[in-house]
């Protein structure tokens, strides 16, 4: 999907624990804190973007709220104001940027940002036959465990385009948080696909061995194997 969007220099930024948000992904929000409040209406009157950080909690003991080097401008598609003065959203993904400065924090936090483009890494023939192999490793992974988005990771079988492919799957159906957002600092989509079809493969690998271990058990009395 084609966006006709211009960056600002600084756009306003929630810092939130746990979060990797990458480009085209939706986000569903809700706001509340006073602060994005604010953020969400001066965004809203405007450009209708804002970034969604991840909170490096290795940094905590000496920064304040310090969010990761790379994050992602999303726009607001749809908002729905609640009577209490909060709010319910859907942010889509734009692009990857840099976090290069953090420029205020009144009345909310505001950032200088550097567009991030990816690097193929490969040609397009090989990526998207990676591309093929992390689909079908996810669809294992989907087929062995018995849980997860299946309307998710049928979709993303009609994405044909590398990019996008790995990007959707991580964010929605990456369960690790710490190599997601390694996913979305890394901007070579070969090694983006390589790092997380290795992820997959770990879950499939491990589904198979506790399907050999529990034999013929049901969940619940895998205890007594």
């Amino acid at each position: 999907m084609d966006l006709e969007i211009t960056l600002p220099e600084e756009v306003a930024v929630m810092t939130l624990p746990g979060v990797a948000f990458f480009p085209q992904a939706l986000l569903p929000l809700h706001i509340f804190e006073p602060r994005y409040r604010e953020m969400l209406r001066d965004s809203l009157d405007s450009h209708r973007l804002f970034a969604v950080a991840g909170l490096n909690v290795a940094k905590m003991a000496s920064a304040f709220e310090p969010p990761y080097p790379v994050a992602t401008v999303g726009i607001v598609r749809a908002c729905q104001g609640r009577e209490d003065g909060t709010s319910n959203l859907l942010l889509q993904g734009v692009t990857r940027v840099k976090v290069e400065a953090i420029v205020t924090e009144k009345p909310y936090r505001r950032i200088k940002v550097r567009a991030l483009a990816s690097d193929p890494g490969a040609s397009e023939e090989e990526n998207a036959r990676l591309r093929a192999q992390l689909s079908r490793l996810l669809s294992t992974r989907l087929r062995l465990s018995g849980k997860g988005p299946a309307d998710m990771t049928k979709f993303l079988r009609t994405i044909e385009d590398p990019e996008t492919f790995v990007d959707l799957a991580a964010f929605n159906l990456c369960g690790d948080a710490r190599l997601k957002q390694r996913l979305l600092e890394t901007l070579n989509v070969r090694e983006r696909i390589a790092l997380l079809s290795a992820w997959a493969r770990r879950e499939v690998d491990a589904l198979r061995l506790r399907k050999t271990l529990q034999g013929r058990l049901a969940d619940e009395d895998i205890a007594n194997n």
